[in-house]
């Protein structure tokens, strides 16, 4: 029962997101660190499919708390298992493995693959998606190996370390109840460790978006900033940028959402440029990430 002076605020469900990479997964990284804080609120990480089994971004997500589920989905592997199946097959198995993790919304960091129309269209909820091969999809049995260093159990905090005995640690915090500091620290930690449940019913469409380090129009497709770099010293272009932008059928070419300009100097060489691009790419793929998710939440999008 409420009185005059108080307002039902209906909580809002937290945000599902599926991000598809191909190699190390730094900008997956990003997106992860962001999860339920200020920069990316009322959203987490819940499903990672990589176009490489050997993809590192495939450890960042298995070594995070709590885990990301993940997956794998290999071109030359799939085409392998499903002899006669075509490149558009693939990506109707890739938008059927996304519809399964039920997303509110795809991230694309890193996925170095060109989605066909057909994907998007599944995506769209315009055409059903595949049924799942007859072989599922191979999985991966052991961690990716990195130079980057994954944080070890005694830098995490207090909350963050899993222990072994549950039953002891739900007696002792059970007695910590008795504390109303105790019971905000495991009112966190229960946060920290679950990921939402998935809606009962998927919501088409799905949005879909790219990073990509270029400028709207400026180098579309692979290597887009070796070629930049090549324009610079060229005398062609004075600097270059990063955009994240919707996914269309047109490789690079959806409604850019984010656009920042990178500096290029005389000095630099092409790893100073990536390094700096880089930098800017960890900041913009969370501000996308959050402006789509903003839009759902204004059209009522359940």
């Amino acid at each position: 029962m409420t009185t005059l002076h108080e307002t039902i605020i209906p909580t809002k469900r937290v945000r599902r997101i599926t991000v598809l990479i191909s190699g190390s997964g730094s900008n997956l990284q990003a997106l992860l660190d962001s999860a339920l804080t200020p920069s990316l609120p009322n959203a987490q990480i819940t499903h990672v499919i990589s176009s490489r089994s050997n993809a590192y971004g495939l450890t960042r997500a298995k070594t995070h708390i709590p885990p990301i589920p993940t997956g794998v989905c290999a071109l030359k592997t799939f085409q392998n298992r499903n002899p006669g199946s075509s490149r558009e097959d693939y990506d109707c198995e890739v938008a059927r493995q996304i519809i399964e993790s039920k997303p509110d919304l795809v991230v694309l960091a890193g996925w170095m693959h060109i989605l066909s129309d057909k994907f998007l269209r599944i995506l769209n909820g315009e055409i059903p998606p595949p049924p799942p091969p007859a072989l599922p999809p191979p999985k991966v049995d052991s961690l990716p190996n990195q130079t980057e260093a994954i944080p070890s159990l005694k830098d995490l905090s207090l909350d963050e370390k899993p222990t072994k005995d549950t039953t002891k640690v739900e007696k002792e915090e059970e007695k910590e109840k008795t504390s109303e500091d105790a019971e905000t620290k495991v009112e966190k930690k229960d946060k920290v460790q679950e990921l939402p449940s998935p809606p009962h019913t998927q919501s088409f469409p799905i949005p879909i978006i790219n990073l990509h380090p270029a400028l709207p129009g400026a180098f579309d497709g692979a290597n887009a900033i070796g070629r930049a770099y090549d324009a610079f010293q060229n005398g062609e272009i004075e600097n270059t940028g990063v955009m994240v932008h919707r996914v269309v059928a047109e490789v690079d070419r959806g409604e850019p959402l984010i656009v920042r300009k990178v500096e290029i100097k005389k000095e630099d060489k092409l790893e100073d440029v990536e390094k700096r691009i880089h930098e800017v790419e960890h900041q913009i793929i969370v501000e996308g990430a959050k402006m789509v998710l903003e839009e759902l939440d204004k059209e009522g999008r359940p």
